[in-house]
């Protein structure tokens, strides 16, 4: 009897082990996301005949694809629902209004950045951040850069100053401020906060070796993921 009764104990008490087990298990399951609710409309600049900065063995409208692909599933990772303007190497007319017709690049152009604020008004995100790459023709300019309008939606400077210090902290490479810049469409136009992430120089021989490279490409993915998470932080808080 005795025995039967430690036996029934050392059952209980594993149960117990158990059940305390599976109510952690519960408690983790259910907190929540880092970005939970949050959407991002992620624009991969860009796209088509329009390549952007490039040289001979890179396009920028490649570079910002990939990275715009990495950021992407990063995002959905903590929880966000994210939109892309582009998912292919066409530009975002052809993917979203692929019969229409133009009489030159230049209208084409265009009607692609119009088409791009027309995506944020319809998918109403909580953020808009473009990925870009830079080039000049001085080739010692270096160093990841984001920007934001100064005209545009108040909350693109807060947006801008997180994922420039997450650039910082994260890459280690670059000690550049976010800067606020006038004449970009896409800035002024759509009615949430927004920025441009310049994510490097590819006219800069260092950094286009860098950029070049698809586990670089991921750590600037991770940059801009986590200038994102701080951002809805100090949101939150």
């Amino acid at each position: 009897m005795k025995r039967v009764l430690i036996i029934g104990l050392l059952l209980f008490c594993s149960l117990g082990v158990v059940w305390m087990g599976v109510r952690a298990s519960d408690r983790a399951f259910f907190m929540p996301a880092e970005l939970a609710g949050v959407k991002v409309l992620l624009d991969a600049g860009h796209g088509g005949e329009d390549g952007g900065a490039s040289t001979d063995e890179l396009i920028e409208s490649d570079i910002t694809l990939t990275i715009s692909k990495e950021v992407e599933k990063r995002l959905k990772q903590k929880g966000a629902t994210v939109v892309m303007t582009r998912t292919k190497a066409g530009d975002a007319i052809g993917e979203h209004a692929p019969d229409r017709k133009f009489s030159s690049l230049r209208d084409r152009k265009f009607e692609d950045l119009k088409m791009r604020v027309k995506l944020a008004e319809t998918e109403e995100p909580d953020l808009f951040v473009s990925i870009h790459v830079n080039a000049i023709p001085q080739t010692q300019w270096r160093g990841a850069q984001v920007f934001y309008h100064p005209e545009g939606h108040e909350g693109g400077e807060a947006l801008a100053k997180s994922i420039q210090g997450a650039f910082r902290d994260g890459l280690k490479n670059t000690d550049r401020e976010a800067m606020k810049i006038k004449g970009i469409y896409l800035l002024k136009n759509i009615q949430t906060p927004s920025v441009i992430v310049e994510t490097g120089f590819i006219s800069n021989p260092e950094e286009h070796k860098l950029l070049a490279d698809p586990a670089y490409r991921k750590k600037v993915a991770d940059a801009i993921v986590d200038g994102i998470v701080r951002h809805q932080s100090m949101e939150v808080n």
